[in-house]
């Protein structure tokens, strides 16, 4: 086994570590602060290449793998988990439309969604009444003619007020079950599509997060995605690959943790020395680093393990994708008690940024599959 990043592996991941710390670190905080989504970043992300990662160089895309994708996410939460769930799932879309997509749609969205044109795409599932039990949606597609009449609302939405186009999780056939359901790409500019109250949440308050509702949204029949009935299994196939990113945040969350604790550590002063020199904080390092070690090398298996699916070299990555999620943010929410507690009350002062990544990644274990669904998936698969 070759645990080497590759050389455009490292290139990628420095490049997007020196945007990060020059043109993002500045502004993390006040992002945070103001509830703020910060459009001219996201743009020079897309100039960069960071909107469309996996995506062939003959859509616009960048034409790397799952890997570089883990490792730009993870240099990108390290700074901001607010960027970084941006950009992981206009990612996922990207995705979720190069492999699931026909030749036009592909044609029409991909290089929207990599120039930047598209500042971000939104992955429309979760409703009031279907969050875990996604099979549960209500929004309806009614074909009438050469359309179909959305009506229905959904909630959570990531980038709901930015993104240029939105997968929408759709009932075409209420007879059906999830066997029913289909999804459509949908146009954030479409008559019918209304964009509702922003979340005001406890973290990742740079990202957006909005309500989403249709009325009587007329799209036309060749924006299905896949055909109808196949919703359910390109929602979940595609969240497989969202796992990843989310479970990649989590690390970069980890690791910014680990190096807070450890600067304040050895210049925080206690009974005559640094704190660094307690065992108790010392313990409280090595358990975040090795659990950090941990979680990369798990991030970048399930990643490693999707490039080999997609290239039809391998088997389904799904067990691997939910194992990598569950102990990144469970143990990346360790990692920022842990911070907080090191910092002592400065770690409950927004003077110091361990009490952002405190409320920043406490969502990572709820969004994109708890981790309680993370365990169902596991079991399942071991089962």
């Amino acid at each position: 086994m070759d645990l080497e990043l590759k050389e455009e592996h490292k290139l990628l991941s420095n490049m997007v570590r020196d945007f990060a710390e020059a043109e993002i670190a500045p502004i993390a905080a006040k992002i945070d602060e103001e509830e703020e989504f910060p459009v001219e970043i996201h743009k020079k992300l897309a100039e960069l290449g960071l909107n469309a990662i996996t995506i062939p160089e003959e859509y616009g895309g960048s034409g790397m793998d799952t890997v570089a994708f883990a490792l730009a996410i993870m240099e990108l939460a390290r700074v901001s988990a607010s960027i970084a769930v941006t950009q992981s799932v206009t990612n996922m879309v990207a995705e979720g439309i190069y492999r699931f997509g026909n030749e036009e749609q592909k044609r029409k969205y991909l290089p929207k969604i990599a120039s930047g044109e598209y500042i971000a795409a939104s992955f429309a599932l979760t409703e009031p009444w279907a969050g875990s039990d996604a099979g549960s949606i209500r929004t309806t597609a009614t074909k009438e003619g050469d359309y179909y009449v959305i009506n229905g609302s959904k909630i959570f939405i990531t980038s709901g007020a930015y993104a240029g186009v939105m997968m929408v999780a759709v009932v075409t056939d209420k007879t059906k079950g999830k066997h029913g359901i289909s999804v459509l790409l949908v146009e954030k500019d479409t008559p019918g599509v209304i964009i509702g109250k922003e979340e005001k949440k406890m973290g990742q308050r740079g990202s957006n997060t909005v309500e989403i509702a249709f009325d009587n949204c007329k799209v036309p029949l060749e924006n299905l995605l896949g055909n109808e009935g196949d919703g359910f299994k390109i929602m979940l196939a595609d969240l497989d690959g969202g796992r990843i990113g989310i479970g990649a945040l989590a690390c970069g969350v980890m690791r910014a943790c680990l190096e807070e604790m450890v600067k304040y550590s050895k210049g925080r002063v206690q009974f005559g020395q640094p704190i660094a020199n307690f065992q108790a904080i010392q313990w409280m390092i090595a358990d975040t680093a090795t659990e950090l070690e941990a979680a990369e090398m798990m991030v970048l298996k399930a990643a490693y393990l999707k490039d080999l699916f997609l290239q039809g070299k391998g088997g389904r990555f799904t067990k691997e994708a939910s194992m990598a999620k569950l102990f990144a943010t469970e143990a990346a929410n360790r990692a920022a008690y842990r911070a907080v507690q090191v910092h002592g009350g400065y770690g409950y002062s927004r003077e110091f940024p361990v009490e952002r990544f405190y409320r920043d990644i406490r969502v990572t274990t709820i969004y994109e599959g708890t981790s309680e669904i993370q365990r169902i998936v596991i079991a399942r698969h071991l089962m």
